[in-house]
Order: structure tokens, then sequence, then C-alpha cells
């Protein structure tokens, strides 16, 4: 086929008659450029090279003998001019390599010659191996010239043939919306959620203040917590086992039924008093270690960790929705909606790391010992050494979901800045531990840029 194609233009160059060859990609120009070179043609190729001096090329393509090799889309908008006595030639002849799957960049090529009034021809080379016959009309075409006895490199005129062609460019362009369609829905549901991770973000980061902030998580952790066993029935049936573990690792806070029927007596007090009841202890153990350390120091640290973990489990989200959507399509299979249920588990996987983003928030807040925090109350309150925590996954399409857990839940694991008791100077120099664990030493007005990249400041000595 490309034979033929620089058959013609030698003789369309041999006329004098400007040729602008269209292809569907850069290796079908650059191999026919190769091709034109041996039999002597002089030629212009559109190419990454010549991409600034684009406009200039296409212009050109109306002088005499002038050769133009260029993708179907460039230089659109620019005008070609045909030169003197071009039009006595028949004008600009436009050649395309092949068809293209959208019938808009054909018509746009083909709309190249014969403008304003002036003359001009195209002709389009067309095999059944390309891509376009290949996936759809193939057999059908063959078919039909077999029925017509066409011969190869005939032309072909029959109607038939082009409703064919053009019945396989409807089917992709057909298909090509319903991906591009379904791909902005896909990203809706991911847009809705980035919103409300964006929201808290930046709520955390605008605000100086944020310890009304950290209650209401505290409030959302003990509610999920309360909640998931409220549907088992009264709390004579809850698994207190279950909840004095989980407060117990997170809050520091003791609860059991025993404590609960002290507190209320025999009869059920429903989940928002337990839940008061939780939150009122928890949040006086925090007012109790808020108040040994100097208050500027309390708030970074709170704005740190909220932070650190908003950032840490919405990327792990993002990958497991990542996950989901390479996958969600195997649904339709048994007779289901992909795009509803990848709506439905993404919701799911959403509520689930939200739930997990505040339970680890509260964790680090509450079992983070700052300098200072050694004889809190509460600090020897609880012992914690044999507390199990028991952490839920993530599951979605079959898959694992990510560990909201720790590793571990010992407080060390979670590096927090440390206050000194004396006032230190601007400059005085003090000692910080990077998150590997190499110790340097730095100025003290220096701390809080370490600080905010991981360090962790250690006693000097």
């Amino acid at each position: 086929m490309l034979q033929d194609i620089t058959d013609c233009l030698s003789e369309c160059y041999s006329m004098g008659q400007p040729v602008l060859v269209g292809t569907i990609s850069v290796e079908v120009s650059e191999l026919l450029s190769r091709m034109l070179k041996r039999k002597n043609i002089p030629h212009n190729v559109l190419n990454a090279k010549q991409h600034q001096g684009e406009a200039d090329v296409v212009a050109r393509a109306g002088q005499k003998s002038a050769v133009t090799i260029a993708t179907n889309m460039a230089g659109r908008g620019t005008d070609i001019k045909l030169a003197e006595g071009i039009n006595d030639l028949g004008g600009l002849h436009i050649i395309g390599t092949e068809r293209h799957e959208s019938r808009r960049i054909d018509l746009q090529l083909r709309g190249r010659s014969g403008r304003q009034g002036d003359p001009g021809s195209s002709r389009f080379y067309l095999s059944l191996e390309d891509d376009l016959m290949r996936l759809f009309s193939s057999d059908r075409v063959a078919s039909i010239m077999d029925r017509m006895g066409i011969e190869e490199g005939e032309v072909i005129s029959a109607g038939m043939v082009t409703r064919a062609i053009s019945g396989a460019q409807k089917k992709v362009e057909v298909r090509n919306f319903g991906i591009r369609k379904h791909l902005l829905e896909y990203d809706d549901v991911m847009n809705q959620q980035r919103q409300v991770i964006y929201d808290i973000r930046n709520q955390a980061l605008s605000g100086e203040n944020i310890r009304e902030s950290v209650y209401q998580v505290l409030d959302d952790f003990i509610y999920d917590e309360i909640d998931s066993q409220a549907k088992f029935g009264t709390p004579e049936v809850w698994d207190w086992e279950y909840l004095k573990q989980r407060f117990a690792s997170h809050v520091m806070v003791d609860v059991s039924l025993d404590k609960m029927r002290d507190k209320f007596g025999d009869m059920d007090p429903g989940n928002d008093k337990v839940v008061n009841w939780v939150f009122n202890d928890a949040q006086a153990i925090y007012k109790s270690r808020e108040a040994l350390v100097p208050e500027e120091i309390i708030r970074g640290f709170e704005k740190f960790v909220t932070l650190r973990t908003i950032d840490e489990k919405w990327k792990d989200h993002l990958y497991a929705m990542d996950q989901l959507r390479e996958g969600i399509n195997l649904r339709a299979y048994g007779q289901k909606n992909p795009l509803l249920e990848y709506k439905s588990e993404g919701f799911k996987m959403f509520q689930e790391m939200m739930g997990e983003m505040s339970a680890l928030t509260i964790q680090r807040l509450f079992r983070t010992q700052l300098q200072g925090m050694e004889n809190s109350p509460s600090h020897n309150k609880l012992s914690v050494k044999n507390i199990k925590t028991s952490h839920k996954d993530t599951t979605g399409m079959g898959l694992q979901g990510v560990s909201q857990s720790e590793s571990s839940n010992q407080p060390n694991h979670v590096r927090t800045p440390v206050q000194v008791d004396q006032k230190l100077g601007r400059n005085q120099k003090i000692m910080v531990e990077g998150p590997d664990g190499k110790k340097i030493e730095i100025k003290y007005k220096k701390l809080q840029n370490y600080l905010n990249k991981g360090f962790t400041q250690v006693q000097n000595g």
C-alpha cells in the first residue's frame, strides 16, 4: 500500500501538483519519508523537531511540487494558500494513508483541499489489516469486495463499502464516548471523597487551636465503638472485653459491665448515656495531660498528629480505590452495574477509612508521652502492657484492605516533640533525632522546622 502511495506522490510531483499526506502515526510518516528519499523526492515532514514551525510548513503546502507529510491532526486551523498556476494542475491533492477511527478526523483532512472555491482532490488508502477494519468490518468488507471482483490496489467507489467503513467509525466513536463518560463518572466518586478529606485537612492547617476538632474526633470514635456493639442488643450482651481493650489502648479509659451497672444501675441507660460516660472520662484524662505541658506545644502536637494521620490514611485509601477500580468491571458478568458497585464499595471503604483515621488520631494523641507527662495520673492509672488492640479490616472486591492498626501499641512508635523543662535561648544548641535514628545538633530557633520534618528533640547529654 505504501508503494502505491509513493507512486502517486511521484506522479503528482512530476506534474507540479502539491500534495498533503495525512498519517495517523509518526512511525508511518517516517517510513513514508524514507521511501520518498530513495526516489529523490523533496518533501517536508512534520515532527517534534518542527513543532514550533508547524503552521509555516502547512501554510507552504500549496506551493508547486510541494510534498508535505504530517499527521491528520497537524496544522489544524492553518489556511493553505495555493500558489499561482496550481488551480490549473487540479489544486491541492490530499492523500490519507488509512482511514482514522474518527470520521471527524477524516473530514478535517479531506477539507484541507477545495476550500473557498479552489479546486482539490482527495484519496484515502485502506487495508483490511488496518485496526479499524480488523476490529469491526474486515470480514464483511472482504466478502463484498470478493462478490464485486475488486482487485488489490483498485479504487473502491462502491457506496456499500463506504457505508461499511462509516459504520465501523460510528462503533468506535460510540465506544470512545462511553469510555470517556464512565471515566468522568468514576472520577466523580473520588472527587466527592477528595473534597471531604481536603476540607478536614484545610481546617487543621488554618486553625491555630483545633482542640474542639479533637474533641469531635474523640466523640466520633467513642460513638462508633459503642454503636458497633449496640446492634447486638442491650448492654448485657455487648462484647465488653473488646470494649475494654479498645478504650484502654486508645483513650486510657477502663470500662466494664460492672462499672456501667455501678454508674447507671441494672437499667438500660441507652447508647447516648454510655457514650457521654466514656467521653467525659476520656476528656478528663486528656485535660490532665494538657495541663502538664505548655499550651503551644500541645496545640502544635494536635495539628501535627491530625495532618500526619490524614495524609497516611488518604494515601492508603487512594491505593485501595485504584485496586477496586481495576477489577470492578468483572461485576458485569454477575449482571451487576460496575459503576453502581464501585460507588457502593467506595462509599463503604471511605466510611471505614474515616473511622480508622479517627481511631488512629485519638490513639496517637492519648498514647504519646510528651516531656512532663510521665507523672500524669492517667499514665499510671491504667497499665497497657498486656493490652491487645482489635482492628477492623477494609475489604472490597474480595481484596484485603489496608489495616488501620499500628504494628504495635507502644507509645514510642510515634515520634513526637519533647518539651524540656528549662527555658532555652534561640541560639542555644540542642540535640534532635531523625526518623532514621541519627542524632544531630541544631540551634533552638530551628527546632520547629525539624519537628515538622519528623525529628524528635532529645535530652542533651
